[in-house]
């Protein structure tokens, strides 16, 4: 499907004087929402919309909104190729990830892209509003939230290759036993990665090592 975009490049300008604003994400029902959030703000407008990362990155470039929203699971460029790419093209891009992808890895990803702010889409409007403004306005954004785990995991002990092959194992269900003979090793020696796994990730079982391990985006299913 093509953009959704409020105006073309032959167009006037709309918003003067306004932070202009692009949406990026896939999903009409959530564009819209956002939209809507956007036009009750009296010094904010849409300028464009887009519901992949392809026309979205046409859109940025017609239109060089103040700010733009991206959201992370985009058809065709991805929310992190997407920042990457137009940071590489308008390096005073602003840009915030707006997602409801919320494991570690994908908080990290996008500060490192290029974000300048990481909002799940369970803000308020009053939050959003203020969000838009902050980074308009040359501030990063990261929620206390957020900001806290993302200290948690600059203090982690880091895993080794083999405690994350173990990891991978466990994630995918696997008895020791199985994971024994996936990796060529003995029982005893999968009990004591798994003893060293425990103690790294500060778990006491391996359900726990398995949400933990999903939550912070260390293993993905599929």
């Amino acid at each position: 499907m093509p953009a959704v975009a409020t105006q073309s490049m032959g167009e006037p300008a709309t918003g003067l004087g306004k932070i202009r604003v692009m949406i990026a994400d896939g999903h009409a029902l959530l564009r819209a929402g956002v939209a809507a959030v956007i036009a009750q703000q009296p010094d904010m407008a849409v300028v464009a919309e887009a519901n992949d990362g392809d026309s979205a990155l046409q859109s940025y470039a017609c239109q060089i909104p103040d700010v733009a929203l991206v959201d992370l699971q985009l058809p065709g460029l991805d929310g992190i190729e997407l920042i990457v790419t137009i940071r590489r093209d308008f390096p005073a891009a602003k840009l915030i990830m707006l997602t409801t992808c919320d494991s570690d890895d994908d908080i990290d990803r996008s500060l490192r892209a290029g974000a300048k702010a990481f909002l799940l889409l369970d803000v308020s409007a009053e939050e959003l509003a203020d969000a838009i403004r902050d980074v308009h306005h040359g501030k990063t954004i990261v929620a206390p939230a957020v900001a806290t785990r993302l200290a948690e995991r600059m203090t982690q002990v880091p895993l080794t290759a083999r405690e994350m092959s173990v990891l991978r194992q466990v994630v995918h269900g696997k008895a020791n036993k199985e994971i024994a003979a996936e990796l060529f090793i003995s029982e005893g020696t999968v009990k004591v990665h798994l003893t060293h796994l425990f103690e790294k990730l500060g778990v006491a079982s391996r359900t726990e090592a398995m949400a933990l391990a999903m939550r912070r985006g260390l293993v993905r299913l599929g």
